[in-house]
């Protein structure tokens, strides 16, 4: 059965990212990433992290949906779709009436289908400009 958490280890995170293909991060980058995270959740199976993801938002308009990981053995099985759905609920719970929050993410390439069926849509598009991305190294 799978349970979901406010939590994560440094170890899972980086062990998660790494089932990914993801780039490694220092210890240093995680902590901070995972201590100044806006939401996050983490899925398990008995004791074993099996996915995560997190949200970063300036507390008003803006939120970045990051890191919807879930290890090969487990995907198909609707824990992405239950963590994306508590962070999207998250995000609705922080709404008063006539506001709104514009959500952001990047898919990794051929998983837009995952995230349009909760209501996320590709850009460009008639309304929205193209995302960039920029990496530095120190």
């Amino acid at each position: 059965m799978i349970t979901y958490a406010d939590e994560i280890s440094i170890e899972d995170y980086a062990m998660l990212r790494a089932s990914a293909g993801w780039r490694a991060l220092s210890p240093g980058q995680v902590k901070a990433a995972l201590r100044n995270s806006a939401f996050l959740v983490s899925a398990k199976d008995g004791a074993r992290t099996v996915g995560m993801t997190r949200l970063m938002s300036d507390g008003g308009y803006y939120a970045v949906v990051l890191d919807v990981v879930v290890l090969p053995e487990y995907q198909g099985q609707g824990i992405g779709r239950g963590m994306m759905a508590r962070a999207v609920q998250h995000l609705k719970d922080g709404l008063r009436p006539g506001e709104q929050c514009y959500t952001i993410l990047t898919s990794a390439p051929g998983k837009e289908g995952f995230y349009e069926k909760m209501g996320f849509h590709q850009v460009p598009n008639e309304d929205e400009g193209a995302g960039l991305v920029m990496r530095m190294a120190g």
